[in-house]
């Protein structure tokens, strides 16, 4: 059996869609997506993946109707708070990424809590990037890299793809290996776009409240028939 991509990363994508065709509100989507969030968890574990990320909510779905963020917002509460025992017992250590200002303090205390929690456990990593966007995430990286130029923290000679990737928010993490999209759209849509630069891409033609963990087996059966150069010549 080859080895397992050891980060996978998925656009969750198409709850409201599942949730149009069955003639249910959007919110029904996206609760029936968090059931696929534990499906995937479950899925990364039973195919030995080390690092899991979701894109929960990007920095333009702020621009959502207000009821559908606050639907949202709700739902990551309830997960926060009903999951994280779970992912503890079962060795999975949590991150968030993204801009964590625009949450609500409560949440905020909730993410602090449960990182603090899980930050031992080295079975799975399940990073949900949460009002995350990677432009912004790069142009803040530049800034911050900028400034310690000017202030003399920095010498502009040793600035370098390595030092680069240490200022973002995935500095601890591998770059993904496999990046999952469901919904048959085929767009990062400003998703770990410096980490992706040699990840493969897999496009599913399933809404994500359909994702179980065949759907994960699936993705990685078709990640071991890639040829993986990064580049070089065959």
């Amino acid at each position: 059996m080859p080895p397992a991509p050891t980060h996978v990363a998925i656009i969750m994508d198409g709850n409201g869609r599942w949730a149009a065709s069955r003639g249910l509100p959007r919110a029904a989507g996206h609760r029936k997506g968090a059931d696929a969030v534990r499906a995937a968890v479950r899925g990364a574990g039973i195919q030995g993946v080390r690092y899991l990320t979701l894109y929960a909510f990007s920095s333009e779905n702020w621009n959502r109707p207000a009821d559908e963020v606050m639907d949202l917002m709700g739902l990551l509460r309830t997960y926060l708070s009903r999951e994280i025992k779970s992912l503890h017992k079962e060795g999975v250590r949590l991150r968030i990424i993204g801009r964590r200002d625009r949450l609500a303090a409560d949440i905020n205390k909730m993410i602090d809590d449960a990182e603090h929690m899980t930050r031992d456990n080295d079975r799975l990593t399940l990073v949900i990037a949460l009002s995350y966007g990677s432009r912004d995430e790069i142009v803040r990286a530049a800034r911050a890299l900028a400034t310690a130029v000017v202030e003399g923290r920095e010498s502009l000679e040793n600035l370098n793809e390595e030092r680069f990737a240490q200022e973002l928010s995935t500095h601890d993490i591998p770059d993904p290996d496999l990046i999952i999209r469901t919904s048959g759209e085929q767009r990062l849509s400003n998703f770990l776009l410096w980490q992706a630069a040699y990840s493969e891409f897999l496009f599913m033609d399933i809404y994500w409240p359909d994702f179980d963990e065949n759907t994960f087996a699936e993705a990685v059966s078709a990640y071991h028939g890639r040829d993986r150069r990064f580049g070089a010549r065959p």
